[in-house]
């Protein structure tokens, strides 16, 4: 493993660097529990408009490129739920969800597993990319010579570890009140949003505690949810990048890319887009947060409404070049 860490690996184009460097995030209080300040939010949706209000604004970029659209989960598609297996997306959202898919390459981005993502959504016109990013389902563009297409999963290696880390933690903190162990395939996701309040200190440094000595894992914290991933400079970026790569738009320059996400692992896809400047970032959030995102949107039921206004504009783009053919 040792050996695996300290090299480079060059992968389909794209460097992967692993560091022996254990990176740990300060943890943050839920921002969903933070009460709303509706003149802070003002002020911030200045510097990060509705999307849904400059939704003309954003098409009349789209116009005459490729557009490849790519979303979290939960958070986006669904709403963020006590009970973590129960995050369903609505009948709305899915309906939504598969008009854009049938127009745009779509592709879903999540911490959650890459099996339970594609449980949740039920599509099969998306591409499927779980463990933010570690398990990516192929695009059909890039099925081998049988069509079998695979998945890429540049930590694998890392197997072996996890499964040890989930069976400690699951000894840990197993019989803790309202705590729960997710098993994502490259990332293990410990949910305590259902932890009485007096315990999650405690809970926080247990999870700690098994990740300290192990520096070819970090923990980072998402909405209230701890996850252990491995130390590699991997993130939703790169595979956004990988994603547009096999797609065969990594060198067009007639590519817009939207990505729409909630939550901190979805700053460095705004990152990749706003360096770029190719597409836009939408963060999805009801308070005024640090985003390197350009527009924003309130909640799921936001997104839904900018995922429907999006493919109508795309359909009757669609109409008026016939029109203007015949």
């Amino acid at each position: 493993m040792a050996k695996f860490l300290s090299r480079d690996i060059n992968l389909m184009g794209f460097q992967i660097s692993h560091s022996n460097k254990q990176k740990l995030k300060p943890f943050y209080d839920d921002p969903d529990s933070m009460l709303p300040d509706v003149e802070a939010y003002a002020s911030w949706l200045l510097k990060h408009p509705s999307a849904l209000n400059s939704f003309d604004c954003i098409m009349k970029e789209a116009k005459g490129k490729k557009m490849v659209v790519f979303l979290d989960y939960d958070g986006t598609l669904s709403p963020i739920v006590e009970d973590p297996d129960k995050a369903f997306m609505s009948t709305e959202m899915r309906a939504a969800l598969r008009e854009v898919a049938k127009q745009f390459p779509t592709s879903i981005i999540s911490g959650r597993s890459r099996d339970k993502v594609k449980e949740f959504v039920q599509l099969n016109n998306v591409c499927y990319a779980g463990s933010h990013g570690l398990d990516i389902m192929q695009p059909p563009k890039s099925c081998d010579k049988k069509g079998n297409e695979g998945a890429f999963q540049p930590a694998k290696l890392f197997l072996p570890a996890i499964q040890e880390i989930s069976m400690e933690l699951e000894h840990k903190i197993g019989e803790t009140q309202g705590a729960k162990i997710e098993d994502n395939m490259f990332c293990i996701s410990v949910h305590y949003r259902q932890v009485p309040p007096q315990d999650q200190g405690n809970l926080k440094e247990k999870v700690k505690s098994v990740v300290e000595n192990r520096p070819e894992f970090r923990l980072t914290e998402g909405k209230m949810v701890l996850e252990v991933r491995p130390s590699m400079e991997w993130n939703k970026g790169d595979a956004l990048n990988y994603l547009l790569h096999n797609l065969g738009f990594s060198n067009a320059n007639d590519v817009l890319s939207l990505y729409i996400g909630d939550d901190q692992t979805d700053e460095d896809a705004f990152k990749v887009i706003a360096g770029k400047r190719e597409g836009f970032p939408i963060v999805v959030s009801s308070i005024p947060k640090e985003t390197k995102a350009w527009y924003s949107l309130r909640d799921p039921s936001e997104v839904l409404a900018f995922l429907l206004r999006l493919a109508k504009w795309n359909k009757s783009q669609a109409s008026f070049l016939q029109l203007d053919y015949v």
